[in-house]
């Protein structure tokens, strides 16, 4: 029968453990911890990176969406304005010209009483 030797496992330190039947210890990978501390700085910054990046190009298109929008609405606002005016202005014309007419009338004589 031929004997094998079973090495014995060391530790750090350069320490031999008296317990051949014990296996050398390895270093804990912390399953708890979050996945962004498992990986190393410059993976996160990259990934950071490139978050930002889309933020800022989010937030640049949402701007211009928005100032877009607004001046739609201005454009409504000043053409509602302008409706607004013209109406308004016909009305005063209108309004002038019977005033005109009743005036008239009244120089010749003619009231709603005697021509309705």
């Amino acid at each position: 029968m031929s004997e094998e030797l079973v090495p014995l496992a060391s530790s750090s330190h350069g320490r031999v453990s008296g317990k051949s039947w014990k296996a050398q210890k390895s270093a804990t990978f912390r399953t708890q911890c979050s996945a962004g501390h498992r990986s190393n700085f410059e993976e996160r910054m990259k990934k950071t990176t490139k978050a930002n990046a889309a933020k800022k190009l989010e937030t640049e298109l949402k701007t211009e969406k928005n100032a877009e929008k607004q001046r739609r609405r201005e454009i409504t606002f000043e053409r509602k304005n302008a409706a607004e005016e013209r109406r308004r202005l016909e009305e005063d014309k209108a309004k002038m010209g019977a005033r005109k007419t009743a005036r008239l009338r009244r120089k010749a004589g003619r009231t709603k009483k005697i021509h309705g």
